[in-house]
């Protein structure tokens, strides 16, 4: 064996033990957020009042982009269609059901720069704040593909509910 066969075997055992590691903190990812789950089923009578050809890009740790969470079913990537209704948001990916955030869910809507896997134009994709269980909240990130992301923010943004009042004043 010359020393060229004995290196190339050496990058090809360490190109798989990458590949290996990659893979089990993927997996290690996936039972870590088992216990979350996006909500599914559009509800009966919601009226969509708009749709938007969309690329779903990932789902993190609220306001932590770096941070992607395996939500079942938003664990990857996907292209599909983003329906605006009268009870919340219908997100339809390819092969995969649809995930439908109700009003009462969502948190807060604005625009981003970066996420896991993603860096665009400044404020080039929408984040949609979102509740999970009633206590966790997570930030999930899509790309418009027709038209601005702003006309996509202002609907979205109708449909979050208002802070409740404190009494605080300032």
């Amino acid at each position: 064996m010359s020393l060229r066969d004995l290196a190339v075997a050496i990058l090809i055992a360490i190109a798989l033990l990458v590949l290996l590691a990659m893979l089990f903190a993927w997996r290690r990812r996936l039972r870590r957020d088992s216990g979350l789950s996006a909500p599914l089923g559009v509800p009966e009578h919601a009226e969509v009042a708009s749709r938007h050809e969309v690329l779903y890009v990932s789902t993190t740790q609220h306001e932590k982009p770096l941070e992607r969470l395996a939500i079942s079913p938003l664990a990857y990537r996907a292209r599909g269609e983003l329906a605006v209704t009268d009870r919340g948001v219908a997100l339809c990916l390819d092969g995969a059901p649809t995930v439908f955030l109700a009003s009462a869910k969502l948190r807060e809507i604005d625009r981003a720069t970066v996420t896991i896997d993603r860096v665009v134009e400044p404020g080039g994709l929408v984040r949609i704040a979102w509740s999970v269980d009633g206590e966790t909240t997570v930030d999930s990130y899509l790309r418009v593909a027709d038209g601005d992301p702003q006309t996509l923010i202002s609907e979205l943004q109708r449909l979050v509910p208002a802070a409740p009042d404190t009494g605080a004043t300032q």
